[in-house]
Protein backbone atom coordinates (compact mmCIF):
# COMPACT_ATOMS: atom_id res chain seq x y z
CA UNK A 1 0.00 0.00 0.00
CA UNK A 2 1.78 3.64 -0.86
CA UNK A 3 1.82 5.86 1.31
CA UNK A 4 -0.94 8.42 1.53
CA UNK A 5 1.10 11.72 1.05
CA UNK A 6 2.00 10.37 -2.37
CA UNK A 7 -1.48 10.51 -3.71
CA UNK A 8 -1.35 13.95 -4.80
CA UNK A 9 1.34 13.49 -6.99
CA UNK A 10 -0.64 10.96 -9.71
CA UNK A 11 -2.42 14.20 -11.03
CA UNK A 12 -0.45 16.59 -13.70
CA UNK A 13 1.21 16.50 -16.67
CA UNK A 14 3.11 13.28 -17.25
CA UNK A 15 4.90 15.00 -20.28
CA UNK A 16 5.69 18.08 -18.52
CA UNK A 17 6.96 15.74 -15.33
CA UNK A 18 9.16 13.74 -17.70
CA UNK A 19 10.67 16.99 -18.99
CA UNK A 20 11.11 17.95 -15.29
CA UNK A 21 13.33 14.79 -14.54
CA UNK A 22 15.39 15.22 -17.80
CA UNK A 23 16.66 18.51 -17.02
CA UNK A 24 17.85 17.74 -13.17
CA UNK A 25 19.23 14.13 -14.83
CA UNK A 26 21.26 16.35 -17.94
CA UNK A 27 22.26 19.07 -15.50
CA UNK A 28 23.96 16.78 -12.77
CA UNK A 29 25.06 14.26 -15.97
CA UNK A 30 26.98 17.78 -17.90
CA UNK A 31 28.55 18.18 -13.89
CA UNK A 32 29.69 14.48 -13.39
CA UNK A 33 31.07 13.52 -16.75
CA UNK A 34 32.45 17.16 -18.24
CA UNK A 35 32.89 20.32 -15.87
CA UNK A 36 34.38 18.16 -12.93
CA UNK A 37 36.70 17.00 -15.23
CA UNK A 38 37.72 19.71 -17.82
CA UNK A 39 37.20 22.65 -15.42
CA UNK A 40 40.42 21.60 -13.57
CA UNK A 41 38.45 20.15 -10.89
CA UNK A 42 36.91 23.99 -10.11
CA UNK A 43 34.43 23.33 -7.61
CA UNK A 44 32.67 26.92 -8.00
CA UNK A 45 32.54 25.85 -11.69
CA UNK A 46 31.21 22.85 -11.14
CA UNK A 47 28.95 23.74 -8.89
CA UNK A 48 26.55 26.07 -11.74
CA UNK A 49 24.71 23.37 -13.46
CA UNK A 50 24.21 21.58 -9.42
CA UNK A 51 22.81 24.93 -7.94
CA UNK A 52 20.47 25.67 -11.35
CA UNK A 53 19.46 22.15 -10.68
CA UNK A 54 18.59 23.13 -7.08
CA UNK A 55 17.01 25.99 -7.81
CA UNK A 56 14.98 24.45 -10.93
CA UNK A 57 13.38 21.68 -8.00
CA UNK A 58 12.89 24.05 -5.56
CA UNK A 59 10.94 26.13 -8.18
CA UNK A 60 8.86 23.14 -8.96
CA UNK A 61 8.31 22.18 -5.59
CA UNK A 62 6.71 25.43 -4.97
CA UNK A 63 4.53 25.74 -8.40
CA UNK A 64 3.09 22.27 -7.72
CA UNK A 65 2.07 23.30 -4.10
CA UNK A 66 4.54 20.79 -2.75
CA UNK A 67 5.44 20.99 0.96
CA UNK A 68 8.39 19.72 3.16
CA UNK A 69 6.45 17.15 4.69
CA UNK A 70 4.86 15.80 1.12
CA UNK A 71 8.28 16.00 0.01
CA UNK A 72 9.74 13.66 2.95
CA UNK A 73 11.47 16.31 5.44
CA UNK A 74 9.54 14.78 8.46
CA UNK A 75 9.62 12.72 11.52
CA UNK A 76 6.24 11.50 11.97
CA UNK A 77 6.47 8.78 10.13
CA UNK A 78 10.20 8.16 10.30
CA UNK A 79 9.38 4.42 12.47
CA UNK A 80 7.58 3.51 9.82
CA UNK A 81 9.96 4.20 7.25
CA UNK A 82 12.51 2.86 9.26
CA UNK A 83 11.28 -0.58 9.91
CA UNK A 84 10.39 -0.81 6.35
CA UNK A 85 14.04 -0.02 5.23
CA UNK A 86 15.73 -2.10 8.30
CA UNK A 87 15.51 -5.78 6.51
CA UNK A 88 17.18 -4.37 3.50
CA UNK A 89 19.91 -2.35 5.00
CA UNK A 90 20.50 -5.48 7.01
CA UNK A 91 20.75 -8.08 4.39
CA UNK A 92 23.01 -5.54 2.43
CA UNK A 93 25.47 -4.58 4.94
CA UNK A 94 25.94 -8.27 5.89
CA UNK A 95 26.48 -9.40 2.21
CA UNK A 96 29.08 -6.91 1.71
CA UNK A 97 31.42 -7.44 5.51
CA UNK A 98 30.67 -11.22 3.33
CA UNK A 99 31.87 -10.82 0.25
CA UNK A 100 34.65 -8.41 2.13
CA UNK A 101 35.52 -11.44 4.31
CA UNK A 102 35.50 -14.01 1.50
CA UNK A 103 38.13 -11.74 -0.69
CA UNK A 104 40.09 -11.43 2.27
CA UNK A 105 40.90 -14.93 2.77
CA UNK A 106 38.11 -15.10 5.97
CA UNK A 107 39.86 -12.16 7.65
CA UNK A 108 37.78 -8.66 7.78
CA UNK A 109 39.29 -5.47 8.30
CA UNK A 110 37.94 -2.02 8.21
CA UNK A 111 39.97 1.08 6.38
CA UNK A 112 40.69 3.76 8.43
CA UNK A 113 38.17 6.41 8.98
CA UNK A 114 38.44 9.97 6.96
CA UNK A 115 37.43 13.10 8.27
CA UNK A 116 35.16 13.25 4.64
CA UNK A 117 32.95 10.44 6.05
CA UNK A 118 31.38 13.17 8.30
CA UNK A 119 29.99 14.27 4.82
CA UNK A 120 28.46 11.01 4.00
CA UNK A 121 24.92 11.46 5.87
CA UNK A 122 24.68 14.99 4.18
CA UNK A 123 25.71 13.88 1.03
CA UNK A 124 23.29 10.68 1.36
CA UNK A 125 20.18 13.00 2.24
CA UNK A 126 20.91 15.50 -0.77
CA UNK A 127 20.93 12.24 -3.43
CA UNK A 128 17.76 10.85 -1.35
CA UNK A 129 15.99 14.19 -1.66
CA UNK A 130 16.63 14.64 -5.52
CA UNK A 131 16.16 10.98 -6.66
CA UNK A 132 12.87 10.36 -4.52
CA UNK A 133 11.50 13.58 -3.42
CA UNK A 134 11.68 14.63 -6.70
CA UNK A 135 12.07 12.11 -9.31
CA UNK A 136 10.22 10.20 -7.86
CA UNK A 137 7.58 12.14 -7.27
CA UNK A 138 7.94 13.12 -11.10
CA UNK A 139 8.34 9.54 -11.85
CA UNK A 140 4.72 9.13 -10.29
CA UNK A 141 3.09 11.84 -12.81
CA UNK A 142 4.60 10.29 -15.23
CA UNK A 143 3.73 6.23 -15.08
CA UNK A 144 1.87 6.47 -12.08
CA UNK A 145 2.69 4.52 -8.87
CA UNK A 146 4.16 1.30 -8.27
CA UNK A 147 6.77 -0.96 -10.53
CA UNK A 148 7.55 1.23 -13.54
CA UNK A 149 8.50 5.00 -11.50
CA UNK A 150 10.29 2.56 -9.06
CA UNK A 151 11.99 1.17 -11.88
CA UNK A 152 12.91 4.61 -13.52
CA UNK A 153 13.93 5.73 -10.54
CA UNK A 154 16.75 2.84 -10.17
CA UNK A 155 18.01 3.53 -13.59
CA UNK A 156 18.43 6.92 -13.44
CA UNK A 157 20.11 6.40 -9.97
CA UNK A 158 22.42 3.78 -11.51
CA UNK A 159 23.07 5.71 -14.75
CA UNK A 160 24.78 8.36 -12.49
CA UNK A 161 27.14 6.04 -11.41
CA UNK A 162 28.55 5.03 -14.68
CA UNK A 163 30.79 3.69 -15.97
CA UNK A 164 31.88 2.13 -12.35
CA UNK A 165 30.53 -1.10 -12.78
CA UNK A 166 29.95 -2.29 -9.29
CA UNK A 167 28.50 1.07 -8.20
CA UNK A 168 26.49 0.84 -11.28
CA UNK A 169 24.84 -2.61 -10.32
CA UNK A 170 24.58 -2.18 -6.46
CA UNK A 171 23.03 1.60 -6.81
CA UNK A 172 20.47 0.10 -9.32
CA UNK A 173 19.66 -2.29 -6.53
CA UNK A 174 19.76 0.15 -3.91
CA UNK A 175 17.84 2.58 -6.38
CA UNK A 176 15.27 -0.06 -6.49
CA UNK A 177 14.87 -0.75 -2.39
CA UNK A 178 14.86 3.01 -1.51
CA UNK A 179 12.09 4.36 -4.23
CA UNK A 180 10.06 1.41 -3.59
CA UNK A 181 10.37 2.58 0.60
CA UNK A 182 9.76 5.97 -0.11
CA UNK A 183 6.60 5.23 -1.79
CA UNK A 184 5.55 2.93 0.76
CA UNK A 185 6.49 5.49 3.76
CA UNK A 186 7.38 9.15 2.47
CA UNK A 187 10.21 9.65 4.55
CA UNK A 188 13.63 11.22 3.20
CA UNK A 189 15.62 11.10 6.90
CA UNK A 190 14.84 6.85 6.81
CA UNK A 191 16.54 6.42 3.27
CA UNK A 192 19.41 9.22 4.26
CA UNK A 193 20.31 6.64 7.35
CA UNK A 194 20.45 3.82 5.28
CA UNK A 195 21.78 5.15 2.92
CA UNK A 196 24.70 6.39 5.12
CA UNK A 197 25.07 3.00 6.15
CA UNK A 198 25.39 0.57 3.54
CA UNK A 199 27.84 3.58 1.95
CA UNK A 200 29.73 3.83 4.94
CA UNK A 201 30.01 -0.16 5.24
CA UNK A 202 30.58 -0.05 1.61
CA UNK A 203 33.72 2.15 1.50
CA UNK A 204 35.03 0.81 4.83
CA UNK A 205 34.99 -2.68 3.69
CA UNK A 206 35.56 -3.37 0.09
CA UNK A 207 39.00 -3.52 -1.65
CA UNK A 208 39.78 -0.55 -3.66
CA UNK A 209 40.20 -2.52 -6.46
CA UNK A 210 36.35 -3.39 -6.23
CA UNK A 211 35.01 0.22 -5.95
CA UNK A 212 37.84 1.84 -7.36
CA UNK A 213 37.30 4.92 -4.71
CA UNK A 214 33.40 5.08 -5.22
CA UNK A 215 34.33 7.19 -8.48
CA UNK A 216 32.42 8.07 -11.02
CA UNK A 217 31.86 9.83 -14.56
CA UNK A 218 35.29 10.70 -16.24
CA UNK A 219 36.99 10.90 -13.08
CA UNK A 220 37.15 6.60 -12.80
CA UNK A 221 39.54 6.89 -15.26
CA UNK A 222 42.09 8.66 -14.00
Amino acid sequence: MMSHDLDTTTHGDPALAGWEIASVVTSCLIAEWTIFTFAGGSQVVGAIPVTLAIAFMIFSHRARGETLKDIGFRLDNFFRAARVLALPTIVAVGLIILVSWLRRNHQFAFAPLRLRFLWVPLWALFQQYALQGFINRRAQIALGAGVKSVVLVALIFSLMHLPNPLLTVLTLVGGLIWAWAYQKETNLFALALSHTIVSGVLALSLAQDLVYNLRVGFKYFG
